[in-house]
């Protein structure tokens, strides 16, 4: 199982958008992966769109695996690294897709610079999935001190060595931005996340969500700052001004 990639995707009221996303995994160009969908009791058709996906792929790379009752994203992720064979663990969140040489180039990049924590470069998309054109680069790497500055990593793109670093480490706390929460933890071990400047991934953004999600953000980033981080105001208000221009920036 040293090659095999463990794709973890939380599912939750995506009868909109899964069944695209499990077809932007089967059309990757590197073929030694799991997809291994965490069904969150969606109150939708969800179940039902996987299960029909299923019956008609008859792929056994892809797992259903249903939670016992809505537990949240991370969670859910949570459930799927305990559930993973795979030495590698991406993310992939159900309204996302890929391109189908996502797999293949981050691989290649992890191994290249022999990484434990490799991200990439992605482009916002509207409700259809079709790419708007504004593109995110990602920086070369970040370590700790600048990721708390610099919150470009978006989950999608993520991808982790088991081998490199412990799965128990890979956990999302249970905290609201759990996804950065884990950035920061992990990168506050030592460890150090590379980018890869490559626009493979699309991620869907519904315009009615964008406003209200706005100043939930701001809330959250500071909360870990505060609670998790155990920074102190005038540090947290440092790190903050600068994450408030860099998220600004990959909006415009």
């Amino acid at each position: 199982m040293d090659e095999l990639v463990s794709i973890i995707v939380p599912v939750y009221n995506a009868e909109n958008y899964i069944a695209e996303t499990i077809a932007c995994v089967t059309a990757q160009t590197y073929t030694e992966w799991e997809l291994l969908l965490v069904e969150d009791c969606s109150k939708d058709k969800s179940l039902s769109v996987i299960e029909q996906c299923l019956e008609e792929q008859r792929d056994n790379r892809i797992r259903l695996i249903r939670q016992p009752t809505n537990m949240g994203a991370a969670k859910a992720r949570n459930r799927g690294i305990k559930e993973a064979r795979g030495r590698y663990i991406a993310y992939l969140d159900a309204d996302d897709l890929w391109v189908p040489e996502k797999l293949e180039k981050e691989l290649q990049f992890m191994r290249e610079k022999e990484a434990a924590f490799v991200f990439t470069g992605y482009e916002f998309a509207d409700e259809q999935g079709r790419g708007t054109g504004k593109v995110v680069h990602v920086p070369d790497m970040l370590c700790y001190r600048q990721v708390l500055s610099n919150t470009t990593i978006f989950t999608t793109t993520v991808m982790f060595d088991t081998a490199k670093i412990d799965r128990e480490l890979l956990e999302m706390p249970a905290v609201k931005s759990e996804d950065t929460a884990l950035w920061f933890r992990v990168l506050r071990e030592g460890y150090t996340a590379y980018g890869l400047d490559e626009n493979l991934v699309r991620y869907r953004r519904s315009g009615n969500t964008l406003s209200a999600n706005k100043l939930e953000a701001l809330r959250r980033i500071w909360h870990l700052y505060r609670r998790n981080e155990g920074l102190s105001v005038p540090r947290s208000a440092w790190h903050f001004c600068f994450w408030a221009v860099r998220a600004v920036k990959r909006r415009l």
